[in-house]
């Protein structure tokens, strides 16, 4: 079944299912919301794959259709970056504590691992969809988050990915601070 509305929501299917194929399609939410209110952030992701893995147990799925800026498109791969670099402080008042990442205390409490974001470009002639990809990984040089990218008409042939971010937990907690303690 198609999910969402209108092309948009179709793009979105034909994207996990060039990624994943129907064997991994068991459970997934659309557009699922992204907040942290502390920081002001929030955003949306596409769709969230339930797949789980040795480190984590899901997926995350952008699809550019050709209809935001460049710019707006590299402000929305680093957002999941922000967000998993959000940690949060926890612990009796008194106590020593810890800081853990929100996005473990309050998404995906299995995951080791903040999980991969896939990210679809569509809905223009491929070469320019070429040249966005490269633009894109431009952009986002130095990310600290998995992010693998290809345009959905390759996905849909079966062509691999290119990996344009790479998950770093330590270099993420180095380049956001830890949150006061109570």
């Amino acid at each position: 079944m198609k999910a969402g509305l209108g092309p948009h929501g179709f793009a979105v299917t034909d994207m996990i299912l060039a990624y994943s194929g129907r064997k991994h399609l068991t459970d997934w939410q659309a557009e699922v919301n992204h907040a942290i209110k502390e920081t002001g952030l929030s955003f949306n992701t596409d769709a969230v794959l339930a797949w789980s893995t040795k480190t984590s147990e899901v997926r995350l799925f952008e699809l550019d259709n050709g209809t935001m800026s460049q710019a707006r498109l590299a402000r929305e791969v680093w957002d999941y970056e922000r967000y998993a670099g959000h940690r949060v402080w926890e612990g009796a008042r008194g106590t020593i504590g810890t800081t853990l990442p929100f996005w473990q205390r309050h998404r995906c409490t299995r995951s080791k691992a903040f999980p991969r974001l896939h990210v679809a470009l569509a809905g223009e002639a491929e070469h320019l969809l070429d040249n966005r990809l490269k633009a894109l990984a431009d952009d986002v040089e130095g990310i600290n988050v998995a992010v693998w990218v290809n345009n959905l008409p390759r996905l849909k042939r079966g062509d691999a990915c290119y990996e344009i971010g790479v998950d770093d937990p330590d270099r993420r907690r180095a380049r956001y601070p830890k949150p006061p303690g109570r």
